[in-house]
């Protein structure tokens, strides 16, 4: 995506989250605060965004988004059970309606999981959407490339907070 394109699908965002009185937050990991940058990029941003954690360890991704420790052990952290627990945990950390998460292996993987492998997701408490995104073209890229992926995908489903709106 162009530098326009990602600035134009955030005011877009901005637009609807604002209309629509919703509020967003961040859980990161790999992509270390990449959506939220791209997120606030935009002039009216404070609006609606109320704030990211970028939590790295898994100790914090327990303690401060309660993903379940289990989980981490039973699937990696790098997995669609664990990026949908931090977005979860970010809407009630943050007490905000909406979430956008990535958890990953932006370069290195591991025995089960390759380099490049990175979940993404958006939604609210009730209702997660995931995506697995496997890019193994370095880890600035990868990082870059899902930022803007989760970007793209939250704005594609926060259209239908209008079109939700229109039917009512």
């Amino acid at each position: 995506m162009t530098h326009d394109e990602i600035l134009a699908l955030s005011a877009e965002i901005r637009d609807t989250m604002t209309a629509h009185g919703r509020t967003v937050s961040t859980a990161e990991s790999c992509t270390s605060g990449q959506i939220s940058a791209l997120l606030t990029a935009v002039s009216g941003s404070s609006g609606y965004f109320q704030g990211g954690i970028t939590a790295y360890q898994n100790h914090l991704k327990t303690k401060f988004l309660g993903v379940s420790a289990t989980d981490i052990e039973k699937y990696d952290v790098v997995s669609r059970q664990v990026v949908e627990q931090m977005v979860r945990g970010a809407c009630r950390m943050f007490g905000t309606d909406y979430a956008l998460a990535s958890t990953g292996y932006a370069d290195t993987g591991t025995d089960r999981i390759p380099s490049g492998t990175i979940w993404i997701a958006w939604g609210s408490c009730s209702e997660v959407h995931s995506l697995c995104l496997q890019n193994d073209c370095g880890r600035e890229e990868n990082t870059r490339a899902a930022a803007e992926r989760a970007v793209c995908e939250f704005a594609e489903w926060s259209k239908s907070l209008s079109d939700r709106s229109a039917e009512q």
